[in-house]
């Protein structure tokens, strides 16, 4: 599932194209559990609405329509959005017709993708449930976040409402990089430690910004390109190979439901 830096850089690649420019029409399939918001109404709010801006919440991308509305967007697990008209197959589901034959393309294989049209003044449940944004969170609230966790730091870091956008890729990574063992109780974490997880989390996701995201699976550029930074990953979709640091073994267990690859040496 794409996570924060695979949403972030399909924001900037969309930027160009998608903000200041008028949606002229919109195509959309029959409506199926892709939608929040029924097509009918999508057509009906979003045609001759202009693009304001385009800005990120953890794993969402919302934009600003010159109404007050916004149009909320979640790629799902095999979600892609380009700038770009595409052929109509199945997996297509959602089409902004943009002037000059130019067009914004919703297309997820799954389905798990989801958009919703926002009044002006309304929010999402989804929105409601989220945390601070990973890269923007401050030191305090990390804190006092995990002090009133006791379930594992990895679970409690996939936990949207703690740190919204980060996934089971940079949560493993981060860990690792801070030494810290996934299994932790969160409250056991001092200051120090907090704050330099912390610092961890968010340098790493924008060193994969950077790099253009992690491709793992399915996720793509808007342009089509692979990201780059599964290049530099040291423990995740590494089990049984040896830690980069201090030669111990790369172990994989699940927790809630979910692959945590950590090396159990320097981990602690």
């Amino acid at each position: 599932m794409p996570e924060l830096p695979e949403v972030e850089v399909t924001r900037r690649e969309l930027l160009p194209a998608w903000e200041g420019q008028r949606i002229t029409g919109v195509w959309a399939r029959q409506s199926n559990y892709f939608f929040l918001t029924p097509p009918r109404v999508l057509k009906q709010r979003l045609t001759g609405k202009k693009t304001l801006g385009l800005r990120r919440h953890g794993k969402y991308i919302l934009a600003a329509l010159d109404d007050g509305s916004q149009l909320l967007c979640h790629l799902g697990m095999t979600g892609r959005i380009t700038a770009e008209p595409i052929a109509k197959d199945e997996h297509v589901h959602l089409v902004l017709e943009l002037p000059k034959g130019k067009a914004i393309t919703f297309r997820d294989v799954r389905k798990f993708g989801k958009v919703e049209w926002i009044a002006e003044g309304a929010s999402s449940p989804r929105l409601d449930k989220l945390g601070p944004d990973a890269l923007t969170i401050r030191p305090a609230e990390f804190l006092a976040a995990l002090a009133a966790r006791r379930a594992p730091i990895k679970t409690t870091l996939l936990s949207q409402d703690v740190l919204a956008g980060v996934g089971n890729i940079y949560a493993d990574e981060a860990l690792f990089a801070a030494r810290i063992g996934p299994l932790r109780p969160a409250a056991s974490l001092s200051n120090v430690e907090a704050k330099r997880l912390l610092g961890v989390v968010q340098r790493l996701l924008e060193r994969a910004i950077e790099s253009g995201g992690s491709t793992i699976n399915d996720y793509l550029k808007p342009s089509g390109e692979l990201g780059g930074f599964q290049d530099f990953h040291q423990v995740y979709g590494k089990t049984g190979e040896r830690c980069p640091r201090c030669k111990g073994e790369i172990v994989r267990v699940v927790l809630g439901g979910r692959a945590t690859h950590h090396c159990a040496r320097c981990q602690r």
